[in-house]
């Protein structure tokens, strides 16, 4: 829960950050990446959006780490709970997660598959799909974690269309959010069955 904070309020400061930059406008001299391979210095905010940037990302990334290896102990938990196979290979809680077209609800499936498991007939916690939801809209808009652009370009990009980069933010830090219920509902009711 502890990383999906982290992650959560280092997607909230990168939108700070470009709320600044945004409202700052963009320098006389250009943007930072002027085509060619040509690229001017940093403004001061532009070389501190870089910090937020990198920060948010190892935040994110210690975050994934982190979140596979609770999944694959709450389908390990479900399987042992219910003595039931689980639906989802255990190469999919990783996978699941990069395998085009199945990634859209692999990862869901296997969380829901292992709370149905630990909680028969139980309703799968709301936080499941307000989860699942987020990050697919962050995902899908293409300027979420999963945006190809540089940190040049997202620069760029907070310049001329910082509501785009507003959007995909909120969404990360609602699945973030959404997160941290989704891992306390799940892990909550595996103890009380364990218990």
């Amino acid at each position: 829960m502890t990383t999906l904070a982290l992650a959560g309020l280092g997607w909230a400061m990168r939108a700070v950050w470009q709320i600044r930059l945004a409202t700052a406008g963009e320098p006389a001299s250009g943007l930072p990446d002027q085509g060619e391979g040509n690229h001017r210095p940093l403004t001061s905010l532009e070389d501190s959006y870089h910090l937020v940037s990198s920060a948010s990302g190892f935040a994110a990334a210690v975050c994934a780490i982190a979140f596979l290896v609770w999944m694959g102990r709450v389908r390990h938990n479900g399987r042992e709970l219910s003595g039931a196979r689980p639906r989802y290979a255990g190469l999919w809680v990783y996978l699941g997660w990069v395998v085009p077209v199945v990634n859209f609800w692999f990862p869901r499936g296997i969380i829901a598959d292992a709370y149905r498991s630990s909680a028969p007939g139980e309703p799968l916690p709301l936080s499941l799909n307000v989860w699942w939801g987020m990050w697919l809209i962050s995902m899908l808009t293409g300027v979420g974690l999963t945006y190809a652009d540089s940190t040049d370009e997202i620069i760029a990009r907070a310049y001329t269309d910082v509501w785009q980069l507003l959007a995909s933010d909120a969404a990360v830090i609602a699945a973030a959010v959404a997160g941290i219920f989704l891992v306390r509902a799940v892990t909550a009711v595996q103890e009380r069955r364990m218990n």
